[in-house]
C-alpha cells in the first residue's frame, strides 16, 4: 500500500515538534541542543544535495538563526 504524504502547516509542525521535545524533558538542555544541531545539519545537507536550497540560502538561514539565538529580549 503506498504511503500518502500530506503537507501540514508551519503551526502544526511547530506544535508537534514542541510536544515531542517536551516529552524529552529528562535530557539536559545542552544534550538536546547538540542532538538538534546534528539533525538540523543533516536536514540542511539534504536540502543542498537535493537542490532545494543553495549554499547561499543555507548560509543566510544559519546567519538568521544565529541572530535569533543571540538576541535577548
Amino acid at each position: 500500500m503506498p504511503i500518502i504524504q500530506t503537507t501540514g502547516t508551519f503551526e502544526e509542525c511547530a506544535d508537534e515538534l514542541n510536544d515531542f521535545i517536551n516529552a524529552l524533558e529528562r535530557y539536559p538542555h545542552t544534550v538536546l541542543a547538540f542532538v538538534l544541531r546534528a539533525h538540523l545539519s543533516g536536514l540542511l545537507q539534504a536540502l543542498l544535495i537535493n537542490g532545494l536550497w543553495t549554499r547561499d540560502e543555507v548560509a543566510t538561514f544559519m546567519q538568521d538563526m544565529e541572530q535569533d539565538a543571540l538576541t535577548v529580549e
